[in-house]
């Protein structure tokens, strides 16, 4: 079974924006779920944050084809009453961060790719930006 990797927001921002210096890693962590190397998801919160940024920031029909385009590769979990209660119950602060971090973790999730590193407390999932995602693949690569 692939492992799951979980894309929070500002990680597809980087590419979609193609934002430097994040853009590099970023777009390869996208390819290698791509690639059917990793299983990649994000939640609907992330969907709708994603539509309302591109929408300002570029037009209605760039931010619906980008997310169109992303939904090829990438599956979309609900996020439902249990997890916005433990969200709410959770010692996170940034609720947000708590609605994705449970949504990975119901979902059997392994990794949170992201660049807020610092808002997660990781216990059951490897939270680590792109970046250091690149570095763990290539390091097992090696072995």
């Amino acid at each position: 079974m692939k492992n799951k990797l979980f894309i929070d927001t500002d990680v597809i921002l980087d590419v979609a924006l193609r934002r430097h210096p994040y853009y590099i890693n970023s777009a390869l962590v996208l390819s290698l779920i791509e690639l059917k190397e990793f299983h990649g998801f994000t939640s609907t919160v992330i969907i709708t944050n994603l539509y309302y940024i591109l929408r300002k920031l570029e037009s209605h029909d760039i931010a619906v084809e980008f997310i169109k385009k992303l939904r090829l590769i990438i599956d979309v979990l609900a996020v439902d009453d249990e997890i916005i209660n433990l969200a709410l119950e959770s010692k996170f602060k940034d609720f947000e961060d708590a609605i994705q971090y449970y949504t990975a973790l119901k979902n059997g999730v392994k990794y949170i790719i992201t660049r807020n590193t610092k808002d997660y407390s990781s216990g059951n999932i490897i939270v680590c930006t792109p970046d250091e995602f690149v570095t763990i693949i290539e390091t097992k690569h090696k072995e």
